[in-house]
């Protein structure tokens, strides 16, 4: 048996010997050209062929289309949700007794916002009224002053009336009694009677003449007492108004709706004059997106625009241009660039161009949130 397995053993460890060609067989193919061959035989199936050019037809046609269609646009990726929050705080000095808001809560226009303490406020506006009716009580006694001293001066206009009617009287008489005691007709104790009467007459007339005057002087002192009193009303008026106003600072409202934040004010807290209490950010937003200068050259407004926000990735909104800003904006900026001076490199500027939603969002949008805007400029 072991001299059988000695024999297997040594058969397998014969070489391997490659048959000889007869003479005039062909040649075996190398490996390359059985590769080839392979090659051949595959594009000589017509539907594996077709599905070939078909998807290279595609491939060009489709990066065509798409270079066509992306030559209509300007995009940018420096853009962002923008509108014109407000800093809500008070115009006037007093404790915060009511806090009506919290946190990013959403408002509507004019909704009350907070409430201060108003009992000083309501005590200036009673005494504003207080001096208001003083006033007008000053004013309508002075006009009875008035219509009194009137009355006086048409008195003493009608005591001059008569002391002129009885002077003219005696001067008659005494012109009659000189003529009858020239002619013998008259004595002269007539005479001296009727000059005695004259006298008397003129000095009675005198006197009229004179509290006439007296009582018409007065009525210019009594109007200009009138006039101030008028201005004091005035005066009363204007500080019931500011009174008032400052009652009415007392509740502040939401000046347009938005939502509530950055919120400090607190129920207890003091608030003081131009002090911030929160921000309001309204709800009217747009897109300021930053192109650049060599992006603009068929930038117009009105132009259509895609608006892809990055926390709605699925969502597009329709929008369109509404304005380029006059300059970059770097020129506008806390410090602008001083070209002139220095050496000068050249950078690609920013201009902003704000672009405004065709409807409002029906999603949350807030400042600074990151946008792309596709512009068709074509």
């Amino acid at each position: 048996m072991l001299n059988k397995i000695e024999t297997r053993s040594e058969e397998r460890r014969e070489p391997f010997v490659r048959p000889r060609r007869e003479q005039g067989s062909p040649e075996p193919p190398s490996a390359s050209e059985k590769e080839t061959a392979w090659g051949f035989a595959f594009l000589r199936r017509p539907a594996i062929a077709f599905s070939v050019i078909f998807v290279l037809i595609a491939i060009v046609a489709g990066g065509v289309i798409w270079w066509l269609n992306a030559r209509q646009y300007e995009s940018t990726d420096d853009a962002f949700i923008d509108t014109r929050t407000v800093s809500i705080s008070s115009r006037v000095n007093g404790a915060i007794v009511d806090l009506a808001v919290t946190d990013n809560q959403l408002i509507n226009a004019g909704a009350v916002l907070l409430r201060i303490d108003d009992r000083d406020y309501r005590a200036a506006l009673d005494q504003a009224s207080a001096q208001i009716d003083q006033a007008q009580g000053s004013i309508a006694n002075i006009d009875a002053q008035i219509a009194a001293q009137q009355a006086r001066i048409d008195q003493a206009q009608n005591q001059v009336t008569g002391a002129q009617a009885a002077l003219t009287f005696s001067r008659q008489e005494d012109e009659r009694a000189r003529t009858l005691l020239s002619k013998g007709a008259g004595t002269q104790q007539q005479a001296q009677q009727a000059s005695s009467d004259l006298r008397q007459k003129q000095a009675a007339y005198d006197a009229a003449e004179a509290n006439l005057a007296a009582a018409q002087k007065q009525l210019p002192v009594l109007k200009t007492q009138r006039e101030i009193a008028q201005g004091q009303l005035e005066q009363s008026q204007a500080a019931r108004e500011l009174a008032q106003a400052n009652l009415a600072r007392t509740v502040i409202t939401a000046p347009t709706a938005g939502r509530v934040t950055k919120l400090t004010a607190a129920k207890g807290d003091y608030a003081q004059a131009g002090q911030s209490l929160m921000m309001f950010v309204p709800l009217n937003v747009w897109v300021t997106a930053n192109f650049k200068e060599t992006q603009l050259a068929d930038m117009r407004p009105g132009q259509p625009v895609q608006i892809w926000i990055d926390a709605y990735p699925g969502h597009p909104f329709d929008g369109r241009i509404d304005s380029i800003q006059a300059g970059s904006g770097a020129a506008f900026s806390l410090l602008p660039p001083e070209n002139a001076t220095g050496n000068y490199v050249k950078v690609v500027q920013r201009v902003p161009v704000k672009i405004v939603f065709d409807k409002p969002p029906d999603v949350y949008l807030g400042p600074g949130m990151s946008v792309v805007p596709y512009v068709k400029v074509r």
